[in-house]
Parts: structure tokens; sequence; C-alpha cells
């Protein structure tokens, strides 16, 4: 299954697969839900 993180009209941010595991692991950390992590990984960028 293939994941991306986009992010409105910009260009679209390459990640690694290693950046994709570790972002993915951090989902049910602390009860951490999909969304939780991608506004982490997207803060300070607005649509």
């Amino acid at each position: 299954m293939r994941q991306e993180i986009l992010v409105g009209a910009e260009r679209r941010r390459r990640w690694s697969v290693e950046q994709k595991l570790r972002i993915l692991a951090e989902v049910g950390v602390d009860d951490a839900t999909v969304s939780d992590v991608a506004r982490r990984y997207t803060k300070g960028r607005s649509h």
C-alpha cells in the first residue's frame, strides 16, 4: 500500500521509506491518531 502526505498546492514533500516508517510508527503512541501525527509533520503550512 502506498501512502503520501499531500500539502495543498505546494510542491510535494518527498519522504524516504525510513521517514515514512518512522512517522507511521508514531500512530498509537500516547493514543495518537493518523490525523494527529500528520498535523505534526505539516505544522506551519497553511492551506
